[in-house]
C-alpha cells in the first residue's frame, strides 16, 4: 500500500497550490480520502474529506470557500487544490484513506510541505 502526495511548495500569501495523492495496493475506490495537516507544535488537524464516489465531501471551517477536494478514481488520485492562501495554511499537509465498512484499513501517506511566506 502507498500513498504518495506531491505538490507541495513555498508560495506567497494569496497564491495557490493544488496537492496530489497518488494511491496504490489497495481498491482506491472503496475509501474514503481525506487531507490532513500538521503545523509545528500543533496536533494533525483535518482539512477535507471525500467520499469514496465523490458524492459528499467536507471542509474544516478554516479552509471553507478557498480549498476544494476533489478525486479521480480512474487515476487513483485525490487532490486539494488551494486557493487565497494565509501563512497560517503553513504545515505538512497528508493524505489519508480510510475503508468505511472497515475502518481498521486506513493508510497515511508520507506528507508534502506546504509554505506560505507573509
Amino acid at each position: 500500500v502507498q500513498l504518495v502526495e506531491s505538490g507541495g511548495g513555498l508560495v506567497q500569501s494569496g497564491g495557490s497550490l493544488r496537492l496530489s495523492c497518488a494511491a496504490s495496493g489497495f481498491t482506491f475506490s472503496n475509501f474514503r480520502m481525506s487531507w490532513y495537516r500538521q503545523a509545528p507544535g500543533k496536533e494533525r488537524e483535518l482539512v477535507a474529506r471525500i467520499t469514496s464516489a465523490g458524492g459528499s465531501t467536507n471542509y474544516a471551517d478554516s479552509v471553507k470557500g478557498r480549498f476544494t477536494i476533489s478525486r479521480d478514481n480512474a487515476k487513483n488520485t485525490v487532490y486539494l487544490e488551494m486557493n487565497s492562501l494565509k501563512p497560517e495554511d503553513t504545515a505538512v499537509y497528508y493524505c489519508h484513506a480510510r475503508n468505511p465498512i472497515s475502518p481498521q484499513y486506513n493508510y497515511w501517506g508520507q506528507g508534502t510541505q506546504v509554505t506560505v511566506s507573509s
